[in-house]
C-alpha cells in the first residue's frame, strides 16, 4: 500500500468517525458503558496515539535505526496488519496503551477542541509521512505498545485502520439507537 493510499483511507476513516460523532449529537460523547470510555475518551485515544506516532515519524533517522533496528523480516501487508492487530486485541483482554491508562473525562465542551485537534494531527501525520522515502518506511521500525515493532509504513496503515476500529466501536456500542 502506498502512501497516498494509506492517506486516502486515513482520511476516509476520520471523515467516517467525525460523522457519527455529529449525528450523534452532545448525547453520546459523556456516554460510557460499565468499565468502557466515553466517546470522548475515545477520541483523546486517538490523539493520544498519532502523537506519538508522529513523534516517532520525526525523530532522526539514525536515532530511530540505533533505538529499534532495521527490519529483517517480510513486510506485511494491511490485511496482515488488521489481522495481526485483532489477534494481539484478543490476547491482551483489558490491557490499554501505557500513554492511555489514565483517561480523564472529557467533557461536551471539550468536544470541538478534542475532535479538531484529531483532524489536525492527522493532517499533521498525513503531510509528514508524504515527505518519506519509500526505503525509509520499509526498513525503520517503530515499537507498539501492543503489536512490538512495526516499519513506519506498517504503523501507518495501522493507524489508518485504528479510527476505524474505534468508529465501529463507537457505532456499533455507542450509538443511542445501540443502547
Amino acid at each position: 500500500m502506498t502512501v497516498t493510499e494509506i492517506n486516502k483511507m486515513l482520511y476516509e476513516n476520520q471523515e467516517s468517525l467525525l460523522k457519527w460523532n455529529e449525528q450523534e449529537g452532545k448525547t453520546q460523547w459523556e456516554y460510557s458503558p460499565i468499565d468502557k470510555w466515553s466517546t470522548g475518551q475515545h477520541i483523546l485515544h486517538l490523539t493520544q496515539s498519532t502523537k506519538a506516532l508522529i513523534k516517532g515519524l520525526t525523530m532522526p533517522k539514525l536515532l530511530l535505526k540505533y533505538r529499534f533496528g532495521k527490519c529483517n523480516r517480510a513486510l506485511r501487508e494491511y490485511d496482515e496488519v488488521v489481522d495481526k492487530y485483532h489477534v494481539k486485541l484478543q490476547k491482551a483482554g483489558n490491557v490499554i496503551s501505557p500513554f492511555s491508562q489514565s483517561m480523564p473525562n472529557i467533557k461536551e465542551d471539550q468536544k470541538l477542541a478534542i475532535l479538531g485537534e484529531l483532524k489536525q494531527l492527522n493532517t499533521k501525520l498525513a503531510s509528514k509521512s508524504l515527505k518519506v522515502s519509500e526505503k525509509y518506511l520499509d526498513t525503520v521500525l517503530l515499537p507498539h505498545p501492543l503489536m512490538g515493532k512495526m516499519t513506519l509504513r506498517e504503523i501507518l496503515m495501522w493507524n489508518a485502520y485504528h479510527l476505524k476500529h474505534h468508529d465501529i466501536i463507537l457505532q456499533q456500542k455507542y450509538s443511542a439507537k445501540a443502547q
